[in-house]
């Protein structure tokens, strides 16, 4: 079996020779000097041939064997001897490991380039200082470059906002829907960026965009002529979102019909709860105080614009307790129900409880705990324990929440 020089293991391919390793527990620092042929002058290309002098580069290196790696490199300085040429000296650099002005070799370099492209900044950050060569977010970021932007503009153009910084700052990425890539980045969602764009990268035939008015302004202005889709996403979004804001409208319409259902359903009860004696809740006392200044107003003749300047209250406040019940009013405010993990089943354990099935809070634990219930069994004994004094009031009718509706 033949013998392996240091330098095919370490540095294969490249014209180093190492002349000593210091392994140590905190990193292995190697150092090594280049022996390869002298550089040519950058600004002349004129030969270098005389050497003026000799210095330590240090570089940070990919990690070894989980421990950080250090090259201690020795370079040359060489004359350039063409009497015109403004340079008078140059440093070699060792192709595939060192370049000008960088304390991190060209493989550790592209090795971050990677991360930062794939994982970000401060994710970056922390995965390199796992992998034994750590770094800052801005540096990562920094080795990003910015692709080529096409002179055309794609076929099918995607055009969308994203925040740099959410609720301060937006800007517009632009795509190539075709090719599944990004085209461009705007620093803004102007209509008159977005314009200067379109006049610069002429050819989209087809712009998929939301329903943002600045963008539809910039296309009639600057391509007329583009077919102008909706894309499947914003269709879909906004669908959702009208859904479930008639749902939060509706709710106490939600709440009566499954209260409803659940007085209609046929039902065995064998342990009859006593009627709630709950000690009224900040909430509870504000809700009522509310509702009966607002109401004291509007028998006075107030308006509806005169009420929320006269109680500082939003003008949609005044309007959802002039429109609504007082009882409604005080279950939305939640007064006396178990807040946290416990609160999804709650229906289940009143049910339960009411119905005589079982009553210990042992079993009752048990099954919601088959159910998904990932809490203690202290909240489910607190819980039946008012029931069974009445100092909670039981849970009322399952009502869906208007996401889950949406979906």
């Amino acid at each position: 079996m033949g013998v392996v020089a240091i330098e095919d293991v370490l540095f294969p391919g490249i014209d180093v020779r190492v002349t000593e390793v210091h392994a140590a527990v905190e990193g292995v620092v190697v150092e090594a000097a280049a022996c390869g042929r002298p550089p040519d002058c950058p600004s002349c290309g004129c030969p270098g041939r005389r050497v003026h002098s000799r210095y330590r580069r240090r570089l940070a290196e990919r990690p070894v064997a989980g421990r950080p790696f250090v090259i201690s490199l020795r370079v040359r300085r060489f004359f350039c001897e063409r009497a015109g040429c403004r340079r008078r000296t140059i440093v070699e650099q060792v192709p595939d490991l060192s370049e000008r002005y960088r304390r991190h070799s060209a493989g550790l370099r592209q090795w971050m380039r990677s991360i930062a492209t794939f994982v970000g900044g401060r994710p970056g950050q922390r995965l390199c200082q796992s992998l034994q060569f750590p770094t800052g977010r801005t540096h990562l970021l920094g080795l990003l470059t910015a692709p080529p932007v096409p002179e055309r503009a794609p076929r099918v153009l995607g055009v969308d906002e994203f925040a740099f910084r959410k609720g301060w700052r937006y800007g517009t990425v632009l795509v190539d829907v075709e090719a599944a890539r990004v085209a461009d980045v705007l620093p803004d969602r102007d209509a008159a960026t977005f314009i200067s764009w379109l006049h610069g990268h002429p050819g989209a035939e087809a712009i998929c965009r939301d329903r943002a008015t600045a963008y539809s302004t910039a296309i009639h202005e600057a391509a007329p002529d583009a077919q102008e889709v909706a894309d499947r996403w914003h269709l879909l979004h906004n669908l959702s979102a009208a859904v479930e804001k008639t749902c939060h409208q509706h709710r106490p319409c939600l709440r009566k019909q499954a209260d409803v259902e659940r007085e209609t359903a046929p039902r065995k009860i064998i342990n009859p709860l006593p009627p709630p004696t709950l000690p009224p809740s900040k909430m509870a006392v504000r809700t009522v105080d509310r509702y009966s200044d607002i109401h004291r107003l509007l028998g006075e003749g107030c308006s509806i614009s005169a009420i929320p300047r006269r109680l500082h209250l939003d003008r949609k406040t005044v309007r959802r307790f002039r429109d609504t019940e007082l009882d409604t009013l005080l279950a939305s405010s939640r007064m006396g129900r178990p807040k946290g993990v416990l609160e999804p089943y709650t229906s289940y354990i009143t049910e339960r409880f009411t119905e005589g099935v079982t009553s210990r809070p042992t079993d009752l634990y048990r099954e919601i705990r088959e159910r998904g219930y990932r809490g203690s069994d202290q909240p489910v004994r607190s819980y039946v324990a008012g029931l069974r004094t009445g100092t909670v009031e039981p849970a009322r009718g399952a009502v869906p929440r208007p996401g889950k509706i949406t979906k």
